[in-house]
């Protein structure tokens, strides 16, 4: 009895995390992704985000875990984000998630896809995602936000944010979704984005709002003409 207490206990604490994060770097040439496979820890289902590249390294990563992958979450349709998602879907007949948006805008297809809405709730045992639409690098962006985790695919890096002049990208609705991060995230909420550049993944909301220079535009005009500028050296150089 007094071990069940105990975790009873544990569980009630609202620093209590019900999942693990498994981060793998993925590659494919000089692109370089990050890929993550989230654990309900009571459960032992799986969920993976943004699979790519390298098929082998994450069937070792599951297996290594002993998980069942029940879901796969997609950030976007771009194909260094979605490239390994029919080979897993056969494997394990995974549900599919992708925002509407972005799945009615692109014409994404693929087998058990299942789309979903802004502040829609995606299940994975005691585990629960919450679905935030962030256009901006696509038109349908999404994050998935636990409570002191977000997965932001291109939207946000650590470094910067994600660039708005592919088809459906807009810097208009990439500084809405910053804002709205701003708004809607608490300081110590880590952010896991898809790409990394100089930093970590796993970095605190604040160190974005005190280190990001995305973060710190708050007029409108201003953050487009400067995600716009003419003058970058390269896409990734954010300053």
């Amino acid at each position: 009895m007094w071990i069940k207490n105990q975790i009873d206990k544990i569980m009630n604490n609202k620093y209590y995390r019900t999942y693990e994060i498994h981060q793998i770097k993925v590659r494919y040439s000089a692109i370089i992704n990050n890929c993550y496979i989230i654990v309900d820890r009571k459960s032992k289902d799986a969920l993976i985000i943004d699979p790519a590249w390298e098929l082998d390294e994450i069937l070792k990563k599951l297996s290594e875990l002993n998980v069942n992958l029940k879901s796969i979450l997609l950030t976007h349709s771009h194909y260094d984000h979605v490239n390994l998602v029919m080979p897993l879907v056969k494997l394990f007949n995974s549900k599919v998630y992708m925002s509407s948006k972005e799945i009615n805008y692109y014409k994404f297809q693929c087998t058990n896809l299942n789309p979903v809405d802004d502040l829609d709730v995606i299940n994975l045992g005691e585990t629960e995602f919450k679905c935030l639409l962030t256009p901006g690098h696509t038109t349908g962006g999404m994050c998935y936000f636990l409570k002191d985790s977000i997965f932001t695919g291109d939207t946000v890096f650590i470094e910067g944010c994600g660039m708005c002049d592919t088809e459906g990208g807009s810097a208009e609705e990439m500084f809405d979704s910053i804002q709205k991060l701003k708004a809607t995230l608490l300081p110590e909420v880590k952010i896991y984005p898809g790409h990394s550049f100089n930093n970590d993944s796993g970095q605190r909301m604040d160190y974005l709002l005190k280190e990001n220079i995305y973060f710190q535009i708050d007029e409108k005009e201003c953050f487009i003409n400067f995600r716009m500028r003419k003058s970058q050296k390269n896409l990734y150089n954010f300053v």
